[in-house]
């Protein structure tokens, strides 16, 4: 099978794999202790910005797929990323985002389509003509390649100038195409992708402004004549000159009331300790007071690979340790935070976690491994579940017995459950694909 049909077959079904999985956490606190089974119990996804050249760290990985529900690539799908030259697609980096996120389960974001930031240089020198053309073949491009496996793109991004002026900013596509870019690339992006959700993305308007009243403005006329937009995209890069503003909530609601859907794109708050703290759960409960408000997108795994790292904005730190930030979002969310949290060090509770791996893959089949990992108490046995896609069987297991009920696999060791605290053990299976390239849904681990 071509990697455009595999790829295309596995699109059909991913959406429906991590629908269910989240289903299921929503339905069992016992779920709800990592931040994306948390969001999901609130009806909502909780995700994270990628880079494809850190997926190959372990801590990296490890993080990105026990805590996180959806990923956007950081800067893999950005116009001088995928076409450095007119009309030449370069997808290999997104491509690895993509993948990794739909073997985990979970869902992507698309962005972004159309910038005025890290563009090839040869877009800023066409005429308005060829730059109408090359905006919508770019749009079609990269839509294309990933039409069905994108939950959401950035059509537009930043495309307002900031200060009290509400005027729009500077860019090849504004001062040569004029205002009618906007409604021209969303037309294009949902002629290319229907399904996918069209979001306009920018900063500085997460309360009410100059900046948030020009493109409430937008939306609003957007919606009156039928243009098709589905979302606004607030990106929420917070700190101390530039805090949560008091009216965040009020703001999020305007606009949903438009009848647009609302997400929190790239949230990051620089500082520490429960003065982050508190500010992260500002905006938590500010997307769960808003119903359409659908989920939380921190900008980064890792205080160490941030773009703004000097303010350790995010909720892990350099060694991936949760930070208070990262408990108070959990609690936020209603999950199992401290105290109490099954994972702290020295409560005596047992526990484990199951990550989810593909290990190999062919055109009828592939072979997973899910490896279990004690928590800060030793155990002395596992349990953890495997959910195949419909289509899907299991051929063959190693290194643990099965239970099977439908399309639901209860793994238990053979020899393998007795760990030390941080200890790994493994299990792998063996799958035919029947049609479906769809991933697993991994359950959580139980220990004794």
């Amino acid at each position: 099978m071509s990697m455009t049909l595999r790829r295309l077959t596995r699109a059909a079904t991913a959406g429906l794999v991590a629908a269910a999985a989240l289903t299921a956490a929503a339905h069992s606190a016992e779920a709800a202790d990592t931040l994306g089974s948390a969001a999901a119990g609130q009806g909502r996804y909780f995700g994270t910005a990628v880079a494809a050249n850190h997926l190959g760290e372990a801590d990296y990985t490890a993080t990105l797929d026990r805590e996180f529900s959806s990923v956007t690539p950081e800067n893999e799908m950005k116009w001088d990323a995928t076409e450095p030259s007119r009309g030449t697609f370069t997808f290999g980096s997104a491509d690895r985002i993509v993948d990794h996120a739909q073997s985990q389960g979970k869902d992507v974001r698309g962005h972004t389509l159309v910038w005025h930031s890290q563009l090839p240089s040869w877009v800023g020198s066409l005429g308005a003509s060829d730059l109408r053309t090359a905006m919508n073949a770019h749009i079609n491009g990269l839509m294309g390649h990933y039409k069905g496996e994108i939950h959401s793109w950035d059509v537009v991004n930043e495309a307002f100038q900031d200060g009290g002026s509400g005027a729009r900013r500077s860019s090849p596509f504004q001062d040569k195409l004029g205002n009618g870019f906007i409604e021209e690339a969303f037309r294009t992006a949902h002629a290319a992708d229907p399904a996918a959700k069209l979001c306009y993305n920018d900063y500085n308007t997460d309360g009410v402004n100059a900046k948030s009243n020009a493109v409430y403005d937008m939306v609003e006329d957007f919606k009156s004549r039928g243009v098709p937009i589905d979302c606004v995209g607030f990106q929420s890069h917070f700190n101390s000159n530039s805090p949560v503003p008091s009216d965040y909530r009020q703001n999020l609601q305007r606009f949903a009331d438009l009848g647009v859907d609302v997400q929190i794109t790239e949230l990051d708050v620089e500082g520490s300790g429960s003065a982050q703290a508190a500010d992260y759960t500002k905006v938590v409960e500010a997307c769960l007071a808003v119903s359409r408000c659908t989920g939380m997108t921190v900008w980064g795994v890792t205080d160490k690979y941030s773009w703004r790292s000097g303010g350790t904005p995010l909720l892990f730190d350099g060694n991936y340790q949760e930070k208070p930030a990262h408990d108070a979002v959990l609690s936020a969310l209603g999950g199992s935070g401290d105290p109490g949290d099954p994972g702290d060090p020295g409560d005596g509770t047992l526990s484990c976690t199951a990550t989810y791996t593909r290990t190999a893959d062919w055109s009828s089949g592939y072979n997973g491994q899910v490896t279990i990992t004690a928590g800060d108490e030793p155990i002395s046995s596992w349990t953890a579940t495997v959910t195949l896609p419909a289509q899907q069987s299991v051929s063959s297991l190693w290194n643990g017995t099965p239970t099977r009920s439908g399309n639901v696999m209860t793994v238990r060791p053979s020899w393998n459950g007795t760990l030390a605290a941080g200890a790994s053990t493994s299990f792998g299976f063996t799958v035919a694909k029947n049609g479906s390239d769809a991933a697993p849904a991994v359950g959580t681990c139980a220990a004794s």
